[in-house]
């Protein structure tokens, strides 16, 4: 008996590694994307879920901070095949795109790639992509003007002090405000889920989760290690994180362009040829780690910035029910989602737009992807492409 089980769960762990692998492999287009081939190929073809579980799980990971559609595969991992099953189908959604983009970074090693052409274009690809979420942000996240006003609060405060620490006063205080104005607001939802992990096994990996955000900065002032220091600079990033991939880019920059771990244009070549694979935009740190210390620091800052959104979502599943009928904790989140987008904003103006729109040619040529990306609907992959052989071209005019 014990031996067909055996061979049940490793059938069912190797299942999920094939499917969360080719959706690692072709899922481009960005989170909201991702959501669409999970449900497709999850619940419209599989069956593994019914369609409230998923929409419930959706909620869920977009509540918390970190990859929304990283989360939602390792909830539908965890659902399938226990917390096993969540770790398989992170690893095939994840491990491309890391792949990729460690390969990447190793390549760019060595090269003067500041006054390279096709860097300069992969920067105005940066404009389009980043014009292109705040927008759609925007509209959903900012529909009145009460919101309207956290996001201009959150633009003016992180525009003109740069901080990690302004960024984190930034979404509480909006949390606050948003439980104040929006504590009475209500959506009829009767819909429940079940998740098979124990409150005990949750309530340790929020505990974990909490003592590292507390803990890794102690030990980067104790040890002076460089390894602890990049840990504790990604897990912060993946920790603060509310609204999507975008926003770790301020977050991201802010912490190792300053402090001349990078070059501002390593970093944008990388954040440019992220929007080329697929996958989630998280994995752009193994890009900056690679950068920083080779293949092993790739892989260790994947670690990092991801362990967050793994301890939160193992960690709240079995409270989820609890949470999201509460009027209190909706209010709150609308008032983070709110300063979100003035985040974004503030991270679109500077080092985006600033250090990418130079003259009148480059906003010429960042109209056109916009267009190619919003109005054509191209895939990303062709509009990274095209940057990357303009942005060289442009060189020769």
């Amino acid at each position: 008996m014990k031996q067909n089980q055996k061979k049940n769960i490793f059938k069912s762990l190797l299942e999920i590694l094939l499917v969360s692998t080719r959706l690692g492999l072709t899922s481009f287009g960005g989170p909201v994307a991702h959501l669409g081939y999970f449900h497709n190929e999850y619940i419209h073809r599989r069956k593994w879920m019914d369609e409230k579980s998923y929409a419930d799980l959706v909620a869920l990971c977009q509540f918390l901070p970190g990859p929304a559609s990283s989360q939602v595969g390792i909830g539908i991992g965890v659902m399938r095949a226990g917390v096993l099953g969540g770790i398989v189908s992170f690893i095939g959604f994840t491990l491309p795109s890391v792949i990729a983009l460690i390969i990447f970074a190793l390549v760019l090693q060595g090269l003067k790639i500041g006054d390279a052409g096709w860097i300069h274009g992969l920067k105005i690809v940066a404009v389009a992509v980043v014009a292109h979420a705040t927008l759609g942000m925007a509209q959903k996240l900012t529909p009145d003007l009460k919101r309207k006003a956290l996001a201009l609060f959150a633009l003016v405060v992180t525009l003109l002090w740069q901080t990690a620490f302004t960024q984190v006063s930034v979404i509480v205080i909006s949390a606050i405000i948003g439980l104040m104005l929006y504590k009475q607001h209500s959506e009829s939802d009767d819909s429940r889920v079940y998740f098979p992990i124990s409150r005990g096994f949750a309530v340790s990996c929020l505990s974990l989760f909490f003592g590292l955000l507390i803990l890794l900065p102690i030990l980067r002032e104790i040890t002076s290690l460089s390894w602890i220091a990049m840990f504790d600079s990604f897990y912060r990033s993946g920790s603060l994180v509310f609204g999507g991939g975008h926003v770790v880019l301020p977050l991201l920059e802010r912490e190792f362009v300053p402090t001349g771990w990078l070059s501002e244009e390593a970093f944008l070549a990388g954040y440019g040829a992220a929007q080329a694979v697929p996958g989630p935009l998280f994995t752009f740190a193994a890009y900056l780690g690679a950068v920083m210390n080779g293949w092993q620091g790739g892989i260790l800052a994947t670690i990092a910035i991801f362990l967050p959104a793994f301890l939160l979502i193992l960690g709240t599943l079995p409270f989820w029910d609890d949470l999201r009928h509460n009027p209190k904790i909706k209010g709150a989140l609308m008032g983070v989602n709110a300063a979100v987008v003035g985040i974004l904003i503030s991270a679109f103006y500077h080092p985006i737009w600033a250090s990418s729109i130079l003259a009148p040619i480059d906003f010429a040529f960042a109209a056109i992807l916009f267009s190619m990306l919003v109005y054509w609907k191209l895939p990303p992959w062709m509009i990274v492409v095209t940057g990357a052989i303009g942005g060289s071209l442009m060189t020769l005019l």
